[in-house]
């Protein structure tokens, strides 16, 4: 594949979805082909499963029911649209992949941590070339988040201690994985995308 497969991950309320939005902006404002997408979701199907996945209790699902529900939502959208940009030559740019269902379903369940490695060799088999962890303070995204009022606000109704600990998570990702960029996301937005900015032209070797 010519293209190349940027994510962006984060606690919920960290501004990864404002970032991600501005990069492929930026992207285009240098003639590069690029798309933007999201998980779960990007295409109808699977945005169809997201509307099971973000809406309702958090009891809703167990951990290995919403590790399937991702997969397949997943599996979808790799079909659909993530491969065959990146076949074409275009520069993918998500909001979450893989990494988000190992911190959020994965959690303390041994069984869903192993389900979601084999799944992600089975179904999915493709990691990102470059993950922007976007590390912010928990409680001023959750408080950004609920602000929100959104339909879609089911993760944020876990409570701090879930993204607390997803946080901890993510720091780890960070630490263990070469493709993964964590930046600092208590600066100002603009900030923050200079910062990702240096980190991607680098990367792509572009320039301004």
């Amino acid at each position: 594949m010519s293209g190349y497969f940027i994510t962006f991950e984060g606690i919920d309320g960290s501004g990864k979805t404002t970032q991600a939005d501005m990069l492929e902006k930026k992207l285009k404002s240098l003639g590069k082909k690029v798309i933007l997408t999201r998980e779960p979701g990007g295409v109808g199907g699977a945005e169809e499963i997201r509307d099971l996945l973000v809406q309702g209790s958090t009891d809703r699902w167990s951990s290995i029911t919403e590790t399937l529900l991702f997969f397949a939502a997943r599996r979808h959208h790799l079909e659909q649209r993530i491969l065959p940009a990146l076949k074409s030559g275009t520069i993918v740019v998500c909001d979450r992949f893989s990494d988000s269902t190992m911190v959020y379903q994965g959690g303390e369940d041994p069984k869903a941590q192993e389900l979601i490695e084999n799944l992600g060799k089975l179904a999915i088999g493709l990691e990102p070339n470059l993950t922007l962890i976007i590390d912010v303070d928990p409680v001023k995204s959750l408080n950004r988040g609920l602000k929100r009022k959104s339909i879609e606000s089911r993760f944020e109704m876990f409570g701090l201690e879930f993204q607390k600990k997803a946080k901890l998570k993510y720091q780890s990702l960070a630490k263990s994985l070469p493709r993964c960029y964590l930046i600092d996301g208590n600066n100002t937005v603009d900030k923050t995308h200079q910062l990702i900015w240096k980190i991607v032209a680098n990367f792509l070797d572009l320039k301004d």
